[in-house]
């Protein structure tokens, strides 16, 4: 079983603004809404691919309300904990005329650390050793820095493998506990190691370093230039798939969603490798943080070309 974990959750709200300009009056030309956070948008993706998972959230209010209704309409199983507050709004404006994409977050409600351990002791009470737990986002106002540091250790002990997906010292603090998995994009990995990283072979080399300290695996991703996989005996490079942009907000997302499935059902590392870039390639072509059909992703999953390095 596959659960993700969302700490701060968010209503996307993606708008269309053709030559979208600063200290400009814009005008809207679409616009939709979406359950967000990064933890929700993988248990999106999962459940297009065919997969189940039970997405935990931090909610609250009548955005919080919507965000349940809205995944469990998707027949997600949603594991919803009292936020103390109105769940967040994010604004994601798309320029489809100069191809720009902004985000304007809100800071969402402010939690305590009291409150994160109570929620992480009823994940550990519903889980069974096997299972796959997504931690994935940023963190509340007022969660510790070091707070998946302190759920990846819990639950690794505790059998389960977990996937983390952060950056900065979040990300840091959850590496130091040894996850199953993250996926940190280039920049992070670079600002992780202290050093630019500019070609293949320095970020393979980088994520080797990273596994040989913790993580089993580790996928970098490097947006429209592909995807280096590292574990303890192999590397591969994904090839980018060329497609139109629709959206690239939550294109990591489908990467780790796909890698969790893939991982849940068994997968050879070449098929998951080839599911992990079509699965990405296919949700940059919708709009807002709607996760792609199964059919499209299964569309392009000829055009991945992996090479292995070591």
């Amino acid at each position: 079983m596959i659960y993700t974990v969302t700490l701060n959750p968010a209503l996307d709200k993606t708008v269309q603004i053709p030559h979208f300009t600063i200290d400009q009056v814009n005008r809207i030309t679409d616009i939709r809404q979406d359950a967000g956070g990064k933890g929700i948008n993988v248990s999106k993706v999962i459940a297009q691919l065919g997969g189940t998972s039970a997405a935990v959230a931090l909610l609250g209010g009548t955005t919080g309300t919507w965000i349940e209704r809205s995944l469990s309409e998707q027949n997600i199983k949603v594991h919803a904990f009292d936020a103390g507050g109105q769940t967040r709004t994010n604004l994601k404006v798309v320029d489809a005329v100069s191809h720009t994409n902004t985000d304007i977050n809100e800071p969402g409600p402010e939690v305590r650390d009291e409150q994160l351990t109570s929620i992480l002791d009823e994940l550990a009470g519903m889980t069974s050793a096997g299972d796959i737990v997504v931690l994935s986002g940023s963190l509340p106002r007022g969660a510790s820095i070091d707070t998946y540091g302190r759920w990846t250790r819990r639950l690794r002990e505790a059998g389960l493998k977990v996937f983390l997906d952060a950056d900065g010292a979040a990300l840091q603090a959850g590496l130091a506990e040894k996850p199953y998995y993250t996926k940190p994009n280039d920049h992070e990995l670079s600002e992780l190691v202290g050093r630019r990283l500019d070609t293949v072979d320095d970020i393979a080399d980088a994520a080797a370093a990273l596994v040989a300290e913790g993580p089993s695996t580790v996928c970098i991703s490097m947006g429209g230039n592909g995807a280096v996989y590292v574990a303890k005996d192999q590397a591969w490079y994904a090839y980018p798939v060329r497609v139109p942009v629709g959206s690239t907000v939550g294109a990591g997302d489908s990467v780790v969603a796909a890698f969790a499935y893939a991982e849940d059902k068994g997968l050879s590392i070449e098929d998951t490798l080839r599911l992990a870039m079509a699965t990405g390639a296919a949700n940059v072509m919708e709009s807002g943080t709607q996760a792609a059909p199964r059919s499209v992703v299964d569309s392009l999953l000829e055009k991945v070309q992996l090479k292995r390095l070591t």
